[in-house]
């Protein structure tokens, strides 16, 4: 389980909070020929990140706008967070099949300046 506070400190020191960084979601799937192995399946634009204080939860979602959420929109929004609220479990809805998608990494792609939050299918 990763909470907004593991981002927070992952983002300063993988990318040192480079605002133009895209946050995308990458898709990590179960290796069919051996269970212990996770496969990389893709990735997507992530649109939009909301504070959902009754569930405890940052979940950031993919609408299929052209909305593009950057690293300079999401961190500025949760530095000013309480030490309660840095707590908050990290959440994905993909699409109407996957919601509550637990984020189990993060990666980045510093060539096409992409900050990754990886969930597991």
């Amino acid at each position: 389980m990763k909470v907004i506070i593991d981002l927070i400190e992952d983002v300063r020191e993988q990318i040192g909070n480079h605002e133009d960084y895209v946050v995308t979601a990458g898709l990590l799937k179960t290796d069919e020929n051996d269970s212990t192995k996770l496969i990389y399946a893709g990735e997507a634009t992530l649109s939009t990140a909301n504070l959902e204080e009754d569930k405890r939860q940052l979940t950031f979602k993919i609408d299929g706008s052209d909305k593009r959420l950057t690293i300079g929109e999401l961190i500025p929004s949760i530095l000013i967070l309480d030490m309660d609220a840095m707590m908050f479990e990290l959440k994905m809805d993909v699409n109407a099949e996957y919601k509550d998608m637990e984020i189990v990494g993060f990666g980045k792609n510093d060539e096409e300046k992409r900050y990754i939050l990886f969930i597991k299918i």
